[in-house]
Order: structure tokens, then C-alpha cells, then sequence
């Protein structure tokens, strides 16, 4: 390695030693705010200072990450990137104290679980408000991340349990089959569709269905591909980078319809209507599986673990002669 190389290194290595995770969180209240004043505000502290934590943070970094003008900032092309890495180390460096403080304590009465699914109503929640009721001291975290995220968190033991819509095969983990959701179309309240109580899938041909990039938008795309397999009977598919509350918005303002499961209904939203999607075998449903590491010997993931065979006995296997 030439010495112009070794230098490069060493900057750089010193450039991430003097990076602080203040400046990190910052940088992201500021993309999330649009403006530096309105965030500033919101932590109350003085713009000045604020600003200059961003400069600094460009500084070390050599780039620049926002775009400043009269109406507020926006990221450039690679604040964006920066600010989705800074994103993802806040969130480890949180589950790394949440994880440090639990085991301080020398806790046994503590459970994560792990999910990306609604719990307005339906199993999940019922579930956790059983398992509550029936441990009260015990110290209960629920993480709501994204498929990957949880997977990975569950496999390097910061998440005890996830709960998700389908199977992740892994052979680090093990799986339990829990329950079925139904899959319904929500659609505004006007909408031609929403006088039928049942909803057949090819009525979708012509309509604009819009989906979260997050879990579970693929597995909807998914079952809205198995459903309609020819291109021509296929409605358009419009991809959002906004939550499932904010799809519902989207929907309820009459910009499309939108595909959620049966427990996503407990949220109400104004002039947001639900309806079955069948096809000729009847409801489109998913199943929901428990998925945790056989070497983890939390005693209260064993409890949950118990409450949940108990609740959802699988059925046994048929029978072949």
C-alpha cells in the first residue's frame, strides 16, 4: 500500500472516531423536521448551535448532506444515504442499552417481542394482553421493525420472539404456526366497489391498488400476482415509502384502493371502508407463524412460547395409508 493510501485510511479513521451519535441523531430529527429552526425548536435548543453540529458532522464526513434554502432543507443524494446508514446504527446502538440495562439487572422477567403486523385488534393483541394479565411484574418490549430487520435482531438476541405473516425459513431458528388472517380490500366510501359486501379479486382490474414499500406490501403483491396471473387482468400497482397508516390515508382520500389484513381494521379511518376479497375457493387468507432461537433460555420466552401452543394448537397431520 503507497503512503497516499495509508493516508486516506488514517483520515478516515479519524474522521469516524471524532463522529458522535449526538450529531447523527440530529442530522435525522433534521431530515425528519425538513428545517433546522423546527427541529432545533422541537429539542429546544438554539439554531445556532444546531446548525453548527450538522457543519461539523459535513465536515468530517467531506460532503455536504442537506440542501439549505428559504423554505427548509432537503437531503442530497448522499446526505440520503448517509441518513439512512445513521438510521440504522441509532437504532442498533438503542436495542444495544435497552439490551445492556435488562441484563444489568440480571432480569429473567423480560421479553422482546418482536412484530410488523397491526395490533389495533385481533390474535397478536389479545395474545400480549393475555400473557400480561398473566405475568404482571414481567418487564414486556414490543419492537415493530421491518421482516429483515426483526430477523436479524431475533437471530443476534436482542428480539426474543417475532410474530410475522409467513414462514422465514432459517435453520438458527424454529417456528410455530399460530393463526390465519384474512386479507380484505379497504376502499374509500364512495367508491363504486363499496356497496358489495364481498369483493372478487378480478374486480380489481381496473383499479389502482397502492402498497407500502414496507412488510407486508410484498406479500400482497405477492398474493395479488397468484390471483391475477395475466398481465391484462392485473390493476396498477402504485408503491408508496410511507407506513400502512398512511397507505389508509392515502386510500380514504379516494387516490386508490389498498390491500390490509383482518387485524389492521381496529384502526378507523374516515370514510375508509372494508371489504372480503374472495376468489372461487372463498377468502384469501395468511398465516401467521412464532419464530424465536432454540438456544435462547429466557424462562419467560418458554412462558410465552407455552401460552401460545396453548392458545394455537396445530392441528395434527393427516393421516396417509
Amino acid at each position: 500500500m503507497n503512503m497516499a493510501a495509508i493516508d486516506t485510511t488514517n483520515d478516515q479513521r479519524t474522521a469516524a472516531r471524532a463522529i458522535d451519535l449526538q450529531q447523527l441523531r440530529l442530522a435525522v430529527i433534521a431530515c425528519d423536521y425538513g428545517s433546522f429552526r423546527r427541529a432545533a425548536e422541537a429539542l429546544s435548543i438554539k439554531h445556532s448551535a444546531f446548525s453548527r453540529a450538522i457543519g461539523q458532522l459535513e465536515y468530517l464526513l467531506g460532503t455536504s448532506l442537506f440542501e439549505r434554502s428559504s423554505g427548509g432543507i432537503k437531503p442530497t443524494l448522499a446526505g440520503r444515504a448517509v441518513l439512512r446508514i445513521a438510521r440504522l446504527i441509532l437504532e442498533q446502538v438503542d436495542m444495544l442499552v435497552a439490551t445492556g440495562r435488562s441484563g444489568g439487572r440480571g432480569d429473567t422477567g423480560h421479553i422482546v417481542i418482536g412484530f410488523y403486523t397491526s395490533m389495533s385488534t385481533g390474535n397478536l393483541r389479545a395474545t400480549i394482553g393475555e400473557f400480561k394479565k398473566l405475568l404482571p411484574q414481567l418487564e414486556l418490549v414490543t419492537v415493530e421493525r421491518s421482516r429483515s430487520r426483526l430477523m436479524t435482531a431475533l437471530r443476534n438476541g436482542t428480539v426474543d420472539v417475532v410474530v410475522s405473516p409467513g414462514r422465514q425459513q432459517s435453520k438458527d431458528t424454529r417456528s410455530l404456526l399460530l393463526w390465519s388472517e384474512r386479507i380484505l380490500i379497504s376502499l374509500p366510501q364512495n367508491h363504486c366497489l363499496a356497496s358489495r359486501e364481498i369483493i372478487y379479486w378480478t374486480d380489481l382490474r381496473n383499479e389502482k391498488i397502492l402498497l407500502s414499500e414496507y412488510d407486508p406490501g410484498r406479500e400482497f403483491e405477492d398474493l395479488l400476482i397468484s390471483k391475477l396471473v395475466l398481465l391484462d387482468d392485473r390493476p396498477k400497482v402504485e408503491r408508496h415509502d410511507v407506513s400502512r397508516g398512511i397507505i389508509k390515508s392515502l386510500t380514504s382520500m379516494g387516490m386508490g384502493l389498498s390491500l390490509v389484513m383482518e387485524s389492521d381494521i381496529g384502526a378507523s379511518f374516515a370514510g375508509l371502508v372494508y371489504r372480503e376479497l374472495q376468489d372461487g375457493a372463498g377468502p384469501s387468507r395468511v398465516d401467521f407463524y412464532a419464530h424465536w432461537r432454540d438456544d435462547n433460555g429466557n424462562p419467560a420466552l418458554k412462558r410465552f412460547l407455552s401460552l401460545l401452543a396453548e392458545r394455537y394448537p396445530s392441528p395434527p397431520p393427516a393421516f396417509v395409508e
